[in-house]
């Protein structure tokens, strides 16, 4: 029986999962990751890197790295050729420590649940995750408030849901309603339950890697685990020149497992380093390469990025500052000491001071942002959702910043230089003095000629008016809703389902609720 029969059933008015199924049809596709047609910004010459890596070497070997609490990777660069001071001061001798990170993986493959959505880091490669860390939340309706487990569920789906991030991220806001010692597993559990893309696991302490790396065997498999990146590690140091000892086994716990931790300097210049950018830029390179050598002696050949967080503080107050040009100088140095190393690069993204989504918050994410980008960075963290300096992760800003990312993809591609792109067949059609809007080749173009911003609004005044006069801020409030209303979780195998829930209540019930 044909649908345009007498006796037909009557069409049902369509259902909320068929709404949501044509806002999907809807969205942009967007690569599994970014691959580069442009190429990175060479800021220094031969002699300017060299300079700077001879002064890192000199960090290392004269001043030397304190590893406070970690007995174990203190004989490792004891073994390695490193002199011991007072028991916990590593002195490594010049070119050692790089010799070491260049075991390390130029290019690795992180492998996502999905495997369509595996990310490519090193190269010319470019991975974009949300922001990581802020114990705050905030949104047009409820306001800045302390982040849940509810709020974490959103950003893992809103991550999923977005065409141009990559990667879903670790650590997208702290569900403080979860005590500490166990909020980890609700974390890893919701990106691997909510999301197919790749994730990052915890780092407070060794045993709770630990526990993200064994969540990702029952997932994954563990002969797979063992052969395969599948899930990242983000490591700070604690600047200046102090590595803590939960740190250097968290670093050592991911290696050993042939996974990636990030390692990461935190420099504010000013306070954990010095004002000038040179001289943090070369205690940056020397902490994230001892680093980075830590897990080479740990587990040699095993996956590593080394990671950038340098950046400004106002010397008025004390507050850190960004959007800065001498946090970007120092991205394009560090790009090119990375590629020379031999390692991928992580970086900074949309970061700002701003306490909103405002003008403040666009030009300083967009001045931190385009330097990694141009710059080079593999892998960049806090690339949707940061505001406040880091403190508070929100709603509209992160689809606000998932709009410019996806621009970046346009520019990634570079100047296409093919028949189509010169148009010569359009000029034969138009003629001088006449309009392309109807012509063949605008026609077979238009829905792909230019990056359209979802969240800006070019109408007329009248029609923008008449629309409600909403600026972008509501227009971006309006959007999270609506993406989170479209959600549909993506397939897991049951059976792994109900494994990775009964480790989770399995490990949770052996351990009292903690605050530390």
């Amino acid at each position: 029986m044909s649908d345009d029969s007498p006796t037909a059933p009557r069409r049902a008015r369509p259902s909320g999962r068929d709404a949501r199924r044509s806002q999907r049809a809807l969205r942009p596709t967007a690569p599994a990751y970014l691959t580069r047609q442009i190429p990175p910004y060479e800021l220094l010459d031969e002699a300017g890197l060299q300079s700077i890596e001879r002064h890192a070497d000199q960090l290392l070997e004269e001043i030397g790295l304190e590893i406070r609490g970690d007995d174990v990777a203190i004989g490792r660069w004891r073994d390695a050729g490193a002199r011991i001071e007072d028991g916990c001061r590593v002195h490594v001798p010049a070119g050692l420590a790089r010799e070491l990170a260049r075991t390390a993986p130029a290019e690795f493959t992180q492998h996502a649940r999905n495997p369509a959505r595996n990310v490519r880091i090193g190269g010319r490669h470019t991975v974009f995750a949300p922001a990581y860390g802020p114990p705050f939340v905030s949104d047009l309706e409820r306001g800045r408030r302390y982040g849940t487990l509810a709020d974490f569920h959103n950003f893992v789906k809103l991550a999923y849901l977005s065409p141009w991030l990559h990667h879903s991220g670790g650590t997208v806001c702290e569900p403080v309603d979860v005590p500490v010692n166990k909020r980890h597993f609700d974390m890893v559990y919701a990106h691997m339950r909510y999301s197919d893309k790749p994730f990052m696991g915890s780092v407070t302490t060794a045993a709770r890697a630990a526990d993200s790396i064994q969540l990702c065997r029952v997932l994954f498999g563990a002969g797979f685990v063992d052969d395969h990146c599948v899930i990242l590690g983000n490591v700070n140091v604690n600047s200046p020149l102090v590595l803590d000892g939960e740190a250097s086994r968290v670093i050592r716990t991911y290696a050993a497992a042939n996974q990636a931790p990030v390692c990461v300097p935190f420099i504010l210049g000013g306070a954990m380093g010095p004002v000038t950018t040179a001289g943090a830029l070369a205690q940056c390179f020397a902490e994230a390469m001892f680093c980075v050598a830590l897990g080479q002696l740990e587990r040699r050949g095993s996956p590593v990025i080394l990671g950038n967080f340098l950046s400004s503080m106002s010397l008025r107050t004390g507050a850190p500052t960004f959007g800065t040009p001498e946090p970007a100088l120092a991205y394009f140095a560090i790009g090119q000491l990375a590629r020379r190393l031999g390692v991928p690069l992580r970086c900074g993204g949309n970061l700002c001071a701003s306490k909103v989504a405002d003008a403040q918050a666009a030009s300083e994410s967009a001045n931190s942002l385009w330097p990694a980008f141009l710059g080079g960075a593999n892998f960049v963290l806090h690339a949707a959702g940061w505001l406040e300096a880091g403190l508070a992760m929100s709603y509209e800003k992160f689809v606000m910043d998932v709009d410019q990312l996806g621009a970046l993809h346009t520019l990634a591609r570079g100047l296409c230089l093919d028949e189509n792109g010169f148009a010569l067949e359009a000029f034969r059609e138009v003629g001088p003095g006449k309009h392309y809007l109807g012509s063949a080749h605008t026609m077979a173009n238009y829905q792909t000629a230019f990056y359209d911003f979802e969240l800006a609004d070019n109408n007329s005044y009248e029609q923008w008016s008449a629309e409600g006069g909403h600026d972008q801020r509501a227009r971006a409030h309006q959007r999270w809703k609506a993406m989170l209303e479209s959600y549909e979780a993506p397939p897991l195998d049951l059976a792994t389902d109900e494994e990775l829930r009964a480790y989770i209540e399995e490990r949770k019930r052996g351990m009292p609720d903690g605050i530390g």
